[in-house]
């Protein structure tokens, strides 16, 4: 906007200049200074300097797996000062297995039986694991009614007319059934990393099963490769304190924000927004759209659910943590092209327009420019408007070269791209 109308005025200053003191003829050499400066200063390379950038850009991340949606959310990637961590499924590997069992007068297949009893028509990964081990003892589960999920504390339902409760210790209390007798158990798993689920039925304690989570062997190279990158990690989890640490000392995150509820998820980055600082939230499951959603930007890991996929501003297909970094970085690069384009573009300008305006006719106005220059300079210093034709086109040229390195750029960490079609798996619905 400020741009042209400078340019225009310029223009008009130099007909005027050369029709008042110009030499013989007056107005073919004012019209030719005129028109050089029009052509010259055609901006060409400004309006090339960053869409090129950006297309190479989006083009290098989706080479590499990292499917970049708009460009603005390239452009806010390398603002960006704290990266939010959903832990189930993209720092973990999302399907929990039961790890531990502590049962109370009961023998284990007996807790299993009420436990995925009532865990069945859950769709908590907790759940998962549960089933899965009651499946692979070759228990028969009885039918569970009256069932009911509390989100992020646990479910209830009537098994064989007994209430049974599964969940977490508080919830648990709040049904009025004490868990001092196992509080011991319960933090021992907890310190190993797991994920403690209580049993209960008609208010007597049956056992409790520790279920874990495994984490990604890449998590703590993707930590490492954040931090150097000057950004804050931050793990965001639904489990227990205790559990939550255990899992990021394994990865070294130092900042933890456990205990979140699924329906607070988004709350945790509006938080770090009004701290005044640029948040970018990875996640993969569905309680992790609206995160996705109020963040910056919003990561998700390709291997996760639709609505996520669909929600966030990046999609990392290869479901490779180590990507939110690579993405990162790509922003960063790309914004470095765009102001190194926009840099020579207007540096272009800025040292070519005096010379197609006649800043150089007084020192040759007596006809003495060396031969090689008179093609472009003619006999007095006065800029050829063809001469500025190829000057112009030779700046959009350079615009254009600088952007295409950016496509030889090796992704960060040496991760080689992927041949063909990203591999979407079919991923259960995460915490």
């Amino acid at each position: 906007a400020p741009f042209v109308p400078a340019v225009l005025l310029i223009a008009a200053g130099v007909f005027i200049t050369w029709t008042l003191i110009g030499p013989s003829p007056i107005y073919v050499n004012a019209l030719l200074a005129t028109v050089a400066v029009l052509v010259i200063a055609c901006p060409c390379a400004l309006g090339l300097a960053t869409p090129t950038a950006v297309m190479v850009g989006m083009g290098q991340g989706a080479e590499n797996g990292i499917l970049i949606r708009n460009a603005e959310a390239l452009e806010t990637a390398h603002k960006i000062q704290v990266v939010v961590l959903d832990k189930t499924g993209t720092l973990t590997e999302g399907r929990p297995r039961v790890a531990s069992v502590k049962v109370l007068g009961i023998s284990e297949d007996e807790l299993f039986e009420f436990a995925s009893a009532v865990e069945q028509p859950s769709e908590h990964p907790l759940a998962s694991a549960v089933l899965e081990e009651a499946s692979a003892r070759g228990l028969q589960i009885p039918p569970a009614s009256e069932f009911e999920a509390i989100s992020g504390r646990g479910v209830r339902g009537t098994v064989n007319n007994v209430m049974v409760l599964a969940g977490t210790a508080t919830f648990l209390e709040n049904e009025g059934v004490p868990t001092a007798e196992i509080e011991a158990d319960v933090t021992a798993l907890t310190t190993n990393g797991e994920t403690p689920l209580i049993i209960a039925r008609d208010g007597v304690l049956l056992g409790v099963i520790g279920v874990a989570d495994r984490v990604k062997a890449e998590a703590p190279e993707a930590i490492a490769e954040l931090k150097s990158l000057g950004i804050e990690p931050v793990m965001l989890t639904g489990d227990n304190r205790r559990t939550a640490e255990a899992v990021a000392l394994q990865i070294g995150i130092d900042n933890v924000v456990a205990e979140v509820l699924p329906g607070d998820k988004a709350d945790v980055v509006s938080k770090f927004q009004a701290e005044g600082r640029r948040v970018a939230m990875v996640g993969d499951g569905i309680n992790d759209a609206p995160a996705l959603a109020l963040a910056d930007v919003g990561m998700a890991i390709g291997t996760g659910t639709d609505v996520a996929i669909e929600t966030a501003d990046i999609t990392l297909m290869r479901g490779d943590v180590r990507d939110v970094a690579a993405a990162i970085d790509l922003s960063r690069s790309t914004m470095r092209t765009i102001k190194q384009n926009l840099f020579w573009a207007f540096f272009y300008n800025v040292a070519l327009i005096p010379v197609a305006a006649g800043v150089l006719y007084p020192i040759w106005s007596d006809g003495t420019v060396p031969g090689v220059l008179q093609p472009i300079l003619g006999h007095n210093g006065v800029l050829n408007p063809i001469a500025a034709a190829g000057a112009m086109a030779l700046s959009s040229v350079t615009v254009v070269t600088n952007s295409l390195r950016l496509g030889r750029r090796p992704v960060r960490g040496g991760r080689p791209p992927r041949g063909g079609e990203p591999t979407i798996e079919p991923a259960a619905v995460t915490n």
